[in-house]
């Protein structure tokens, strides 16, 4: 099981998570985080930082979020590791709470 990163982070990228983890299992795209799941080792720690709870336990995640779980396997390939806090996007408290907003991801 890992740690999956959701549609939530979209056009937010709160970097509270990559502060707490052991590992260095976050990559950073240009509006998002992602986890990748072989180097996730499920400590839980960075589920509760995220201030829009944008992680999930691939056990617990959401029927409309499953897709984020190869969507993090693929992007965390292709992006490099973030393993300091940043600060958020500047529109992150304008789009925290805005839903189907896959289309918005930046690649």
């Amino acid at each position: 099981m890992a740690f999956v990163v959701t549609e939530a982070c979209i056009k937010c990228k709160y970097t509270d998570c990559v502060e707490v983890c052991p590992v260095d299992c976050f990559h950073e795209g240009p509006n998002m985080l992602v986890i990748d799941p072989d180097e996730c080792i499920d400590c839980t720690l960075c589920e509760p930082e995220c201030p829009v709870n944008a992680i999930c336990s691939e056990d617990d995640l959401p029927s409309d979020q499953q897709h984020f779980l190869a969507l993090n396997a693929e992007l965390s390939k292709a992006w490099p590791v973030i393993n300091e806090v940043k600060d958020p996007l500047p529109e992150a408290e304008e789009w925290k709470d805005v839903k189907d907003k896959l289309d918005k991801l930046e690649r």
